[in-house]
């Protein structure tokens, strides 16, 4: 029996040890190993250890700093400490007890001390952990070689000295006031309490806690020295400028100067007084000074005393230097300091509209509005429900030796239209796995024609010839959810007429499911126990999940910010998916915040995702921002040079539009670089209105091809069109280059503001107004169709600015597919509509000279002469 209860206890026990290391794995270790196979399944393995011995490094030295720092005081103070042994009066339980744990704090015992050392090390370095990535980069980020107007520093300390620093120097005051007050209390108890009597300290306690206050002095002092950095990102001026202005250079940093001279003071006549109590009177008179000295700093009154009196009567003059300082910081923290400038030369002549140079850009015009386009694409080429077209994409290719604006649009996986029937765990983790193929239109259409396709179908095809050999999309931006591939099932990989052709995935991601330890950790992980339990994995089968690009991107690299549009490459191998990713800071001196978000940022990485194979690769596009470059110094295997992508995917390469329009948000304003001219704030700019489907939007960015960059070159480029705050004429375009060698080169056009350029509002105005066109519209309506003006195109070309507007109609009843009908051109007050862009170019040149010909030419018999004077009406 006694046997029995022997194997009864070791099997309880063995039963408990498994549960808990059961627990202790799903609470603790699940996600780490889960990670590890995956970050390793794409070669990331040693980034991931290296990330992890990063962060724990960081965790440790901070701990380890703060923990010697109460350590080695407390030790200290154990040498002091009971000089004088009381009698204990050993009657009296209670306070022997008392006194057995005073004294063990007295002597220096370890066990007190360890303990309670590292908590507070612990609790102080906790911050510190958190922000272990801001930490490294103050360790390994260059220096910039710029320096700031006020305090001459370089901007790297700013980017990333001062946030560490502001927060370390609170930390260590924390820390040594618990230990000044902790020492104090020790001290005082045991002369009073343990002695039983009144003695004074011994001069080493005396040294020691003078010390400490000497610290606490200087580390109060240091947050002052670090306060006058902070003074360039003052907000107060925000209507005007950004930073610090004459009130803040002139009053508050004197104050804080004065401060800190009167805090230090202060400290050496506290340590004085407490080793001599002497000097008691200087001391409540420093104290009182520096008490004062922090009013005036911190209070309203004798800043908007300046404000009023000194500053408001003569403002321009007095803030003129530091609105300089503020711009030229803004345009070089947006990368605007090197935008060219060109005036837009106007052609009033009405002859020859139709120039070579007009033919060049019509071929390439972008007709579709994406949104209509992606409608099209969804009724006409999804051929599935479990299909779906993600986004349609802007791109070029060359196309028979020509360069050819296109539009793309990936056929992605997208199961959320199965009937319930079919939404079983075989078909949703085994054979719906991935979507397929892609389609691509050209960017110039014309109406009442068939849309012309460069690639279409399944398995795609092409009457140019373009092939895909893996047109696979295993990782898209769709939710893709996790599949283990390849199976016994096998993989549905397209319809083929009434069947399926199948395929097995031959690509390089996921995680091996070869061993049931593996199966039973994802089993668990995505509590699926059909994982665990199928019979359907082969000895080849791995495990694909984190399939959303951005959700792969931001769990491999969580620092970046990521561009709201990837967009799709097709190569004769693959298709890829091209990520714009951004590095930012909110810690740029004297430059203007974005949205409060960020005052700082460049496009600095490339990252392309292959949609097949799933292989994530970081390319360095600016090899001038510090902060990639710190990144690159921390982790040498993550980021290539640009110069290592794939020529293929390399000419695909576009500036992205988010940074652009981030970009143009800032010039707007700051593109007054004279402080007279900011001052008065009488030029702002902002992106145009402009009706679309019966919405007031505003005009954003959007990809042309044309040759505003070099003027003998036709280019890819990403244009705005900017008005006048407020107004609607037309003030400026601005363009970015997205082809080498003009990548990332702005030029803005501007307009007089003297001369009337009618903008986008005026010419809906004139469309609205054309009586042909509004009774077309009226006839097309009343047949049973709805008819919609789509976006509007401004194409400044050959010293004109025409406006192109595509018209679309679609049938109330039915499937409704939207059919390019007409394309609207005018230019200023002529408005005209045609089948195609080409023949409306043509229309509006014929009605260009026929008003020519009406305004300049007199009729026959009839000359131009002066009206004689005797025909003038008389004065009154």
């Amino acid at each position: 029996m006694s046997q029995f209860k022997h194997w009864l206890l070791l099997l309880i026990g063995g039963a408990l040890a498994l549960v808990l290391l059961y627990v202790a794995f799903v609470l603790i270790f699940m996600d780490f190993v889960v990670d590890l196979w995956w970050f390793s399944s794409l070669g990331y393995g040693a980034y991931f250890w290296l990330r992890l011995t990063y962060r724990y490094l960081v965790f440790l030295f901070f701990t380890t700093l703060f923990f010697l720092t109460f350590f080695l005081n407390f030790w200290v103070a154990s040498r002091y400490l009971g000089a004088a042994r009381p009698a204990l009066d050993e009657t009296a339980a209670g306070l022997k007890r008392y006194r057995e744990l005073l004294r063990s704090f007295r002597v220096g015992s370890l066990k007190v001390y360890t303990p309670f050392s590292l908590l507070l090390a612990v609790l102080l370095a906790l911050p510190l952990y958190h922000r272990w990535e801001e930490t490294l980069l103050y360790l390994f980020a260059p220096a910039t070689g710029l320096q700031d107007p006020v305090f001459g520093k370089d901007i790297s300390y700013y980017l990333f000295s001062l946030p560490i620093y502001l927060l370390l120097v609170h930390r260590l005051v924390v820390a040594l006031l618990l230990l000044f007050l902790g020492l104090l209390l020790l001290y005082r108890l045991e002369r009073r309490l343990l002695a039983q009597q009144e003695q004074r300290l011994p001069w080493g306690a005396k040294v020691h806690l003078s010390f400490l206050v000497m610290l606490l002095f200087l580390g109060g002092a240091w947050s002052f020295l670090l306060e006058r950095h902070s003074l360039l990102y003052v907000n107060k001026h925000q209507a005007l400028f950004f930073g610090p202005g004459f009130v803040e250079m002139w009053v508050i940093l004197p104050l804080i100067w004065g401060s800190m001279a009167l805090l230090f003071g202060t400290g050496l006549v506290l340590i004085f007084y407490l080793n001599t109590r002497q000097g008691l009177k200087p001391l409540i008179c420093l104290s009182a000074a520096f008490l004062l000295s922090l009013l005036a700093r911190y209070s309203d009154f004798l800043p908007d005393l300046v404000q009023k009196y000194v500053v408001a009567p003569n403002e321009i003059v007095r803030e003129r230097p530091y609105i300089e300082r503020n711009i030229k910081a803004t345009l070089t923290a947006y990368d605007l300091d090197r935008v060219e400038t060109r005036e837009f030369q106007m052609d009033r002549a009405t002859k020859d509209l139709v120039t070579p140079e007009l033919r060049a850009a019509l071929r390439n015009i972008p007709i579709w509005d994406r949104e209509i386009l992606l409608d099209v694409y969804e009724q006409l080429q999804e051929l599935r429900t479990y299909y779906r077209f993600s986004s349609v994409d802007v791109d070029r290719y060359t196309v028979r030796g020509v360069c050819q604006q296109v539009f793309l649009a990936p056929r992605e996986l997208n199961l959320e239209q199965l009937p319930p029937g079919v939404r079983n765990w075989i078909n949703l983790r085994l054979k719906y796995t991935h979507g397929y193929g892609a389609v691509m239109t050209p960017a110039a259409q014309a109406g009442e024609e068939p849309l012309t396709w460069f690639l279409k179908d399944i398995p795609p095809r092409s009457a140019l010839d373009f092939q895909i050999a893996e047109p696979g999309i295993y990782f898209g931006l769709e939710k893709l959810e996790h599949i283990i591939v390849p199976n016994k099932c096998r993989e549905i990989d397209y319809p083929l007429g009434d069947d399926f052709k199948l395929t097995d995935y031959r690509g390089r991601d996921g995680i091996p499911m070869s061993s049931l330890i593996r199966k039973l950790v994802f089993a668990r992980y995505f509590k699926e126990k059909d994982i665990f339990f199928t019979v359907e994995t082969r000895p080849d089968s791995r495990l694909l999940f984190r399939r959303n690009i951005h959700e792969r991107i931001k769990t491999l690299t969580p620092f970046f910010l990521l561009d709201q549009d990837p967009y799709i490459v097709a190569t004769p191998q693959n298709l890829y998916w091209i990520q714009d990713a951004y590095t930012f800071s909110d810690r740029y001196p004297y430059s203007q915040s974005y949205d409060q978000r960020f005052n700082y940022i460049r496009n600095s990485v490339k990252i392309v995702v292959d949609a097949y194979n799933g292989s994530v690769d970081y390319y360095v596009a600016d090899e001038r921002d510090p902060i990639i470059q710190g990144y690159r110094r921390m982790y040498p295997e993550l980021l290539k040079s640009l110069r290592q992508l794939p020529e293929a995917l390399r000419a695909h390469l576009r500036y992205p539009k988010d940074l652009f329009d981030i970009q143009l948000a800032i010039y707007a304003k700051y593109h007054q670089q004279d402080p007279d001219e900011f001052y008065k704030q009488e030029d702002i700019w902002e992106f145009p209105d402009i009706k679309h489907f019966g919405k007031v939007t505003k005009i954003t960015p959007y990809y042309l091809t044309l040759n505003l960059i070099d003027p003998q070159k036709f280019e890819f480029i990403l244009l705005a069109p900017l008005t006048p705050k407020a107004r609607t004429n037309l003030r400026a375009l601005v363009a970015v280059g997205c082809d080498e060698p003009n990548y990332g080169r702005i030029v803005v056009y501007s307009f007089p503001k003297g001369t009337l350029v009618h903008g986008p509002t005026h010419a809906d105005a004139f469309i609205d107004q054309d009586t042909g066109i509004s009774e077309l519209f009226t006839l097309w309506r009343q047949a049973g169709s709805e008819v919609e003006r789509g976006k509007m195109i401004l194409l400044p070309v050959a010293g004109a600015v025409l406006y192109i507007q595509p018209v679309y109609m679609k049938a109330k009843l039915g499937a409704g597919i939207p059919q390019l009908k007409r394309v609207i051109v005018n230019k200023e007050e002529l408005v005209v509509m045609e089948p195609s862009l080409e023949k409306g170019v043509a229309a509006l040149e014929r009605r260009l000279k026929e008003v020519s010909g009406r305004l300049l030419s007199p009729r026959r018999g009839e000359s131009f002469s002066p009206v004689p004077e005797s025909k003038l009406p008389e004065r009154h």
